[in-house]
């Protein structure tokens, strides 16, 4: 079991892992170890997770989502099977408790008048400044 925060942990059935070859160059041994990590986390059939975070989780996973409601998370940044493991699951504890943040509701402010006028202000100089430029014809 796996905690993620206070009141959700992760059951073992919920997660998947499955090794591949990880992708770049290498050596001799490359082609013949599977250090790279796939680890698949069942969202939409989680029991521990609320129906905010399943929705908030989809919007933050993009297209670690799969048709089926499942997460999936790859790592392959270590050459070690273990601390790929464990970097895959720290990615998705992170994922989860980013989560269960709720953003900041944001107010929608309206410019001043003032602001207004000092923006249209300078626009108006500027455009004369620009309709001085161009061609200089003799009178």
């Amino acid at each position: 079991m796996i905690k993620i925060t206070d009141t959700i942990q992760i059951e073992p059935w919920e997660i998947t892992e499955s090794f591949i070859r990880s992708s770049g160059p290498g050596g001799q041994h490359v082609n013949k170890v599977s250090s790279a990590v796939e680890l698949r986390f069942e969202a939409e059939r989680s029991p521990n997770l609320s129906a905010y975070v399943k929705i908030r989780l989809k919007k933050l996973a993009g297209r670690k989502w799969t048709k089926d409601g499942a997460i999936i998370i790859t790592a392959e940044k270590h050459r070690l099977q273990p601390m790929n493991r464990a970097l895959a699951q720290e990615k998705l504890i992170e994922l989860i408790v980013e989560a269960t943040k709720r953003p900041k509701y944001r107010i929608k402010t309206k410019p001043t008048r003032a602001s207004q006028r000092r923006r249209v202000d300078t626009k108006t100089k500027r455009g004369h400044v620009k309709a001085l430029r161009g061609r200089v014809t003799d009178n």
